[in-house]
């Protein structure tokens, strides 16, 4: 018989009375085929099955997959009952829920194909263990199984099969030592039902002539193969610590918390599902069998306080208080679980109007215009100014954490309403960043007025410096992996720019994996430094999540002031006073502000128009990073005319809907669809082709669907600094004539050029990774180019 070998995964089965917790996935193809045979119909089949499930709002199906289900019948091999099964599966339905809608169908056939393969499935009970032998002696390894009657055993060693080792227990001369350590598994089937052990490893150890010809145990005998490691987590997370260890005999374990047994936790793996941080401390794990006792290395675990507040949304004319409402949840950005941020590229809905303290001008917060300023901005040496830049880059690598991704929205509306050009990146590597940073420094000379860099993400500052983190820097990460904040001000300090702003939405907790301290290099003495940190030195930022749309701390006090006219530095002054009287954040966030300015500089001052000069030049260039394509229609020789649109969300992210302007009369149905999407984009699939903009996988989508048509299908594109050609992908059209009961395909390649920040060629500027030390150099024809067009 052909031996039937595991490779490289341990497959486990199920109990003899069914373990209905397993995901659909993991049935096999034959019972699959079984369910397909009796619901491949329209009557108690596959649709009212879809319609059954639906009735949970995770597992309902939207009519655009129903119709990609019923189109499978038009493949040799398709099946509906198959692709609704997938889609079932992928949104993590089990078995038992499987087997409920079954029953709630009246589908007693499909229920008893379920049910019978539940139960014929194998569940491994007794599981072999991993030992250290002594030379010459025996060892036995066990393998237990419950399942149908007549289970077959088999071992193996390594991949070959053990010859005679057909029983649940297996007896090892090691007269003879393998040259290596030895590793067994054993495969338990009834028929064509298989299920695997877990590998057990043998190793053994060479007598030695002071042992004497008995077997002596030594502390070689218990070993640790496998330690628990320190972590750091928030209230709420999961906490799972292992330990595992080999002997003769197997080992048993005990797990200790500061010292002291923790209760009911004698197996290797010690889990909490939700921590709180009643679970700090110090974690060990002593091993031991009747012979010996080994500990584990001692770990300390961190965990963060994630506070639930009854409050819910912020009252705007009560500052630094909330009024009850829906619940709301304050997050820390502690070390290893960070709130990541995002920025934004169009405005934000209106928040409620408030009267704003010492403004002439009462309204809306976003859309109201900022008095009459009457202070002319100058640059640092004296000269009229005749720009105000703004570089926002947000890293989110917590997708699901929406709120950030609002605040940096509402920041950037704000600064353009004070005539800032502001260009924003989400979710940069360390080569994106230097470059983003680098052509930033360009766009500052002489006469520009303002240079602010925002930054939002993960985080930290070590010996007085702060550095930003990319997102493709490893879990250890040091100071060579990250873009040095004060480095950065060291070049814009030889750019003579007016007034130099940096804001950090960021933690500054000391990062213990590195100990280097940069050489920066003297910084200037000037009078123009402003640095507003969202929190204090060695702590934690927060921000309290309430919804898609609602604003963090941070931004949700500053909106309030940004339109001021008023010095920066009293401006920051105010956001600090509110932040203080939340009481949530007391004692665990403050924002610091740290200046040097000698003059009023406020963001309201007024800039000079541009003439036909060197700047208007340079400023084009900045501003392509916000054009979008062009709207156009396309036509196809069935007579259909599809409409292309486009909507930006970021500088780098980007929507394009597709809508069916125009079909002739004896077309009954019709859709255009994205595909052949460039591979080098961030683009999740699951979020293309939408029928709705809430579907694309944004909270952000009421801001820029606002201006599209209904009825369109959208998608979403993401990573736009990442193109190195022009932007070209394929609009499949799908249709149907009413004579006829199959869909007709028609495709167009459409190519749109390089959109928004992709015109700037970021991606092939950055190739070769720059050293922090060259932010202020730039290679030919970037975007600060002076003179380019």
């Amino acid at each position: 018989m052909q031996a039937h070998f595991p490779q490289g995964q341990v497959v486990s089965g199920l109990g003899r009375n069914g373990d209905w917790s397993m995901p659909l996935g993991s049935l096999s193809e034959e019972v699959v085929a079984r369910l397909c045979e009796l619901l491949d119909n329209t009557d108690q089949g596959w649709r009212k099955l879809a319609v059954v499930a639906g009735a949970e709002k995770r597992f309902k199906c939207s009519a655009e997959e129903l119709e990609m289900c019923s189109l499978k019948v038009l493949e040799p091999h398709g099946s509906p009952t198959q692709c609704l099964l997938q889609l079932l599966a992928e949104c993590d339905c089990t078995l038992k829920y499987l087997l409920g809608c079954l029953e709630r169908m009246g589908h007693p056939q499909a229920c008893q194909v379920l049910s019978s393969t539940v139960q014929d499935m194998i569940c491994i009970t007794v599981q072999p263990e991993s030992q250290v032998v002594r030379e010459g002696a025996q060892v036995s390894l066990t393998c237990w199984a419950t399942g149908p009657p007549g289970l077959m055993y088999q071992w193996f060693c390594g991949k070959q099969e053990v010859p005679g080792a057909t029983a649940p227990e297996l007896v090892i001369d090691m007269a003879a030592p393998p040259s290596q350590p030895a590793w067994y598994i054993c495969r338990v089937n009834c028929g064509a039902v298989i299920a695997f052990s877990r590998w057990a490893h043998i190793r053994v150890e060479k007598s030695s002539s002071s042992s004497g010809s008995g077997y002596c145990p030594t502390m070689a005998g218990l070993q640790v193969l496998q330690q628990p490691q320190p972590c750091q987590l928030a209230e709420g997370d999961a906490l799972v610590l292992e330990c595992r260890a080999i002997g003769n005999p197997p080992p048993q374990y005990q797990w200790f918390r500061n010292r002291c047994p923790v209760e009911g936790v004698q197996i290797p793996q010690l889990q909490v599902k939700l921590v709180t941080t009643a679970e700090r401390g110090s974690y060990s794990c002593c091993v031991f069998n009747v012979f010996h006792e080994v500990w584990s290395q001692e770990v300390d675990i961190e965990i963060s306080p994630r506070l639930f507040t009854s409050e819910g949304f912020w009252q705007e004319g009560d500052r630094g208080s909330l009024e009850h409402g829906s619940p709301g949840q304050l997050y820390s950005k502690s070390l290893l679980r960070k709130i990541w941020w995002s920025c934004g590229a169009v405005t934000i809905p209106s928040v409620p109007s408030v009267p704003l303290q010492g403004s002439t001008q009462p309204g809306c917060l976003v859309c109201s215009t900022p008095g009459r300023v009457e202070q002319q901005g100058r640059d640092a040496m004296g000269h009229p100014a005749t720009d105000k830049v703004a570089l926002l880059m947000g890293n989110m690598h917590h997708k699901q954490l929406k709120v950030s991704m609002v605040d940096v929205h509402a920041l950037s509306a704000l600064l353009r309403q004070l005539d800032f050009k502001v260009v924003s990146l989400l979710d940069l590597c360390k080569a994106e960043m230097e470059m983003a940073v680098d052509e930033f420094l360009l766009l500052l000379n002489k006469g520009v007025y303002a240079g602010l860099l925002y930054y939002a993400g993960h985080g930290y500052e070590n010996f007085g410096n702060s550095f930003m983190v990319p997102i493709d820097a490893p879990s250890s990460y040091t100071s060579a992996h990250c873009l040095c904040v004060q480095r950065v001000l060291r070049s814009m300090q030889e750019r003579h720019t007016g007034l130099n702003i940096f804001l950090l939405d960021m933690c500054r907790k000391r990062n213990l994996n590195d100990d280097v301290i940069p050489q920066v290099g003297a910084l200037q003495v000037t009078a123009n430094i402003v640095f507003g940190y969202a929190t204090c030195v060695d702590a934690e930022a927060y921000e309290l999540r309430q919804g898609e749309l609602s604003n963090g701390i941070f931004v949700t006090f500053l909106k309030r002031w940004l339109l001021e006219d008023e010095k920066i530095t009293m401006l920051l002054d105010k956001v600090a006073e509110d932040m203080g009287k939340l009481d949530i954040t007391q004692g665990r966030q403050a924002l610091e502000v740290r200046s040097n300015l000698s003059e009023r500089w406020a963001l309201t001052d007024s800039i000079h128009s541009l003439g036909l000069d060197e700047s208007s030049a340079r400023n084009l260039q900045w501003a392509k990073a916000r054009v979008l394509p062009e709207s156009q229609h396309l036509h196809f020789d069935c007579g259909v005319t599809i409409q292309l649109g486009f909507a930006a969300e970021f500088s780098n992210i980007m929507i394009i809907y597709t809508r069916v302007v125009a079909t002739p009369e004896d077309i009954t149905m019709c859709e255009a669809r994205l595909a052949d999407i460039p591979e080098e984009l961030d683009v999740d699939l699951e979020y293309t082709n939408k029928e709705s903009p809430e579907k694309v996988g944004s909270p952000l989508a009421p801001t820029w669907s606002l201006n599209c048509p209904s009825c369109c299908l959208y998608s979403r594109l993401c990573g736009l600094q990442k193109l190195q050609q022009e932007l070209a992908f394929t609009i499949c059209l799908q249709y149907r004539y009413r004579s006829m009961d199959d869909f007709v395909e028609e495709r167009q390649t459409v190519s749109v050029g390089k959109p928004l920040i992709a015109k700037l060629n970021l991606q092939l500027a950055a190739a070769p990774s720059l050293p922090d030390s060259s932010l202020s150099a730039s290679p030919p024809g970037s975007w600060g180019t002076a003179g380019s067009s």
